[in-house]
Formats: C-alpha cells, structure tokens, sequence
C-alpha cells in the first residue's frame, strides 16, 4: 500500500518540525544516560571478577547491579518478540492488522512491558544476596542462583512466551516470503530471509543456553545430592551462559540499524 506525499504531510501534521526536535532531543538524551550506564554496569562486573569474585561497592550497589542487569535482558527479550510480532503482522497481515500497527499502541505496549517487568524484578532489590567469607564479600545478584519451584516455573514461562513469539513470527514471515514469485523482488526476498536467520540465531545464541543452563541448575538443586564438584560445574555454566547474555547488545544494534542499507548510508555520508 503506497502513501501519497500528501498524505503523509497530513499524518504528521504542520507540527513534525517540532517533533522531531524533541524526538532528536529525547533519543540523544537516552544515549548520554544509557551508553555511561551500560559502561558502569559492565565496569563492575569486570572489577569484580578481577577482584576474584570480591565485591568492594557496598550492599545497595549490588542489589542495583543485579536488578539492572536481568531489568536490561527481559525487557530485551521482550522487546525482539514485539519487533518480530510486528514485522509478522506488516508482511503476513499487512490489511487486516493495519488498525492495530499504530504508534499510539506499540508505545502503550512497551510501557506496559517495562511496568510488567520492573515489578517481576523488584524482589531482586529487597533479598539479601550478598555473602561474606572473612575479608571476601560475594555479590550473588549478579547471578540469580536461587532454587524453587517457583523460580522453575517463572525462568520457563519468561523465556518460553518471548521464543514461541519469535520463532513462530519469523517462521511464518520466511513462508510469507517464499511465496513471492515476482522476479524482481528476489534481492529484497534474499536479504529479508539473511535478516531474519541471522536475528534468529543471536537470539538463540544469546539466550537460549542461558535458559537451558537455569533450568537444570535449578531442577539439579531442588533434588538435592549434589557433589561439590557438580555444583561448581552448574554454578560456573550459570555465570558462562548470562555473560553471554550480552552478546545480544552487541548484535542487536548490527541487526536492526548497521546492516540496514538505508541507515548505513544516511550514517556515512551523513545524510539529513
């Protein structure tokens, strides 16, 4: 469905000059606060390990670390299932979703989810998970280590909505995109399938073994008659897979804006 230069002017309306100031204002403003946060937040983890496992930054910064951490990979998970549900509806459904494709939505729809997931998380800023050992103080925030039946059942059904949303979406797009038969939109068909294969596996390789490594800590620890040995190999594997958990940050930006032509030569060439 094409859109006439008239009808987009009238969609903005005579204000878009104004919007996209504040919307220039507000993302710089994200990046000056996030790109620091990001950095402090990694700082710690590298002086920690450095340190041999010693945290020397007190215990509130250790809840906060903790809590900003997991707060930073649900609501990335979260957010490729909406992307990737979006993308669904534009290429499988693009007429009948078009009344529910709006702004107003997707921007009701992620505040929803950082409500959502800021309180599943809080708990992580109120239990005691700092352990001290003589002059050794461990910060456990950092991995969640905790077993319970109810932890099972929460790390599943947080990780199995996000995959089933994401697999299913793209599986659907690649059929959707196989049946395009028009010669001349081959290019365009090869480079969405390259799109969505490669969002597929850092999506898998970011999160999945860190799931998977949860699970069977968990279930391990809630049956009990584990060797030393085998607890520090489940404890080592929870650390190995939620590093790997950032991963994502690094590709997701590849993903969505780097390998997007459009994007890249505006970046370049610095285009308006």
């Amino acid at each position: 469905m094409n859109i006439s230069e008239g009808e987009t002017q009238s969609f903005f309306g005579s204000d878009s000059h104004h919007e996209n100031i504040i919307f220039a204002t507000f993302y710089i403003l994200i990046f000056l606060i996030a790109v620091p946060g990001n950095a402090l937040a990694l700082w710690a983890f590298f002086l920690y390990h450095l340190s041999d496992s010693h945290w020397p930054f007190g215990h509130v910064t250790c809840q906060l670390a903790g809590f900003l951490f997991y707060l930073n990979m649900y609501c990335s998970l979260y957010l490729m299932s909406f992307i990737s549900l979006h993308r669904f509806l534009a290429v499988v459904l693009p007429i009948k979703s078009q009344s529910v494709r709006k702004v107003l939505y997707a921007k009701v729809a992620v505040g929803i989810l950082w409500v959502t997931v800021i309180v599943s998380m809080s708990p992580t800023l109120f239990s005691k998970r700092d352990v001290r050992n003589n002059s050794t103080v461990s910060c456990n925030k950092l991995y969640l280590e905790k077993t319970s039946p109810t932890a099972l059942v929460s790390t599943v059904v947080a990780f199995v909505i996000p995959l089933t949303t994401i697999v299913v979406s793209y599986i659907l797009i690649l059929l959707k995109l196989r049946a395009i038969k028009q010669k001349e939109e081959r290019p365009v068909k090869s480079k969405a399938i390259r799109m969505i294969v490669l969002i597929v596996m850092n999506f898998l390789f970011a999160f999945v073994p860190y799931h998977v490594s949860r699970v069977i800590y968990i279930e391990m620890h809630m049956h009990g008659n584990l060797t030393a040995a085998s607890h520090e190999s489940l404890g080592r594997a929870n650390r190995i897979t939620s590093a790997l958990t950032c991963v994502s940050g690094v590709l997701d930006p590849v993903m969505y804006f780097f390998l997007n032509r459009v994007y890249r030569d505006k970046l370049l060439f610095c285009k308006p």
